[in-house]
């Protein structure tokens, strides 16, 4: 048996993959529904037993439901596959207890394993890891991350797993149906980074066979598209621009608690980490009080998932049509706004040139030019995006691009690559 993980910044993807070249991706039973995405994220929550405060955690839609639940205290962390490369990121507390990344990683993939139906050994299965070709942040630092990834994986058994870069697992499960000799471009388009591989596959005595011709990456993907719905929709009905009174004089409201939105779950942290008192505290001077009494309200009630859902329900609409209504409405707390795709793509245009350039490196990397691409594999939801769509349709035309499976692609390449006679060469 084989198994990949695609461990991504917004959900994971487990898939297994049996000696018959079939991949299925594992899934997982959650309020009567199958899933086969496990969203990236944990909860740690304390309760009383036998008398002691004991930490519990949970991961995925259940340290979702934790959240939501409310009551007692918790720390509620997601999308924390940003931090693996940042030397700033040492360890956070949480009720006391140090915790690094590694801590993080091994908690999260337990309840992974946890809550899998089937339960499946990782132990017994070859097991090839995703990793993206550039980690996301501002300074990344790859040897950090790996040591980090191998640190994890290494406590939960895995120690003799691969690594493999996320769009070569991608590539594998595509290039399967190439019926001739091929160089493709592979570009994989994650929560928190942008991947491009590409790669020249050949049938060699009716075996696939790959020689990686470059990778290149950049910390720029949907999450960074979400933002900037937040940033020109939202944040400026919070209060974002608007100005408060400080002695005789007139101030505009700090950006920084305005960053906060820049993912629905930091919202969560204001409560503890003094921010909200600060809006609070802000009120009472505030010109517009009403905007940041509707900023307050949404921390207080916890309403930073369903506004990010709204967010995102937009930025779907896009992708389809030439305007969308964005509409939320909670405890009273309600933002609506009509958003042109135009201005949409004025927002992202600065995101979109340098994914651009990062397609220039992977192709300059390899040597290779736009015609001597024959195929172009796009995975993951950002490659919707029309901006993004037309950026590939302008560089290598229609014919060429293929999308397919975009959400589970990567897990079921780096299932079937454990089958390969070769699998060490597809290791990054």
């Amino acid at each position: 048996m084989s198994i990949g993980i695609d461990f991504g910044t917004t959900n994971t993807v487990v898939a297994i993959a049996g000696e018959d070249g079939r991949a299925e991706a594992v899934t997982f039973v959650h309020d009567g529904a199958t899933l086969k995405g496990y969203v990236t994220a944990l909860c740690y929550w304390q309760e009383r037993q036998s008398g002691r405060l004991t930490t519990r955690v949970e991961g995925g839609p259940w340290a979702m439901d934790q959240l939501m639940r409310g009551g007692a205290a918790h720390r509620f962390i997601q999308s924390f596959k940003t931090f693996a490369a940042s030397r700033s990121f040492q360890d956070t507390r949480i009720f006391g207890q140090k915790t690094r990344f590694e801590d993080l990683l091994v908690a999260f993939i337990q309840t992974v394993q946890r809550h899998a139906e089937g339960a499946p050994d990782f132990g017994a299965a070859r097991v090839q890891i995703g990793r993206p070709v550039r980690f996301a942040g501002t300074n990344p630092d790859e040897d950090l991350a790996m040591q980090r990834y191998r640190d994890a994986f290494g406590r939960l058994g895995l120690a003799a797993a691969r690594y493999v870069y996320e769009p070569v697992g991608a590539a594998f499960f595509y290039a399967r149906a190439l019926d001739h000799d091929a160089t493709v471009l592979v570009a994989d388009f994650g929560g928190g980074t942008s991947d491009f591989s590409v790669m020249r596959f050949e049938r060699q005595n009716g075996r696939l066979v790959a020689e990686p011709l470059s990778h290149a990456g950049i910390g720029i993907a949907g999450d960074s598209f979400d933002y900037r719905i937040v940033d020109h929709v939202v944040s400026p009905v919070l209060g974002k621009g608007s100005d408060y009174r400080s002695m005789d004089k007139l101030l505009t409201m700090p950006n920084r608690y305005y960053t906060n939105l820049a993912r629905w779950h930091q919202l969560a942290m204001m409560k503890s980490n003094g921010d909200l008192q600060g809006l609070r505290d802000l009120e009472k001077v505030a010109v517009e009080p009403e905007r940041l009494r509707r900023f307050i309200d949404i921390v207080d009630y916890d309403l930073g998932l369903a506004l990010y859902r709204a967010v995102s329900d937009a930025k779907v609409t896009l992708s389809a049509a030439d305007a969308a209504d964005f509409r939320f409405a909670a405890e009273g707390v309600e933002i609506t706004g009509r958003i042109e795709r135009r201005d949409f793509e004025r927002w992202i245009a600065a995101d979109v040139a340098r994914i651009d350039e990062t397609i220039d490196e992977a192709l300059a990397k390899a040597g290779v030019t736009e015609g001597d691409i024959e195929r172009v594999f796009l995975t993951g939801g950002t490659s919707f995006v029309p901006a993004i769509r037309r950026l590939f349709t302008r560089r290598f035309d229609e014919a060429r691009l293929t999308n397919a499976d975009q959400f589970e692609s990567i897990a079921y390449g780096l299932a079937l690559i454990g089958h390969e006679p070769d699998a060490e060469r597809w290791a990054a």
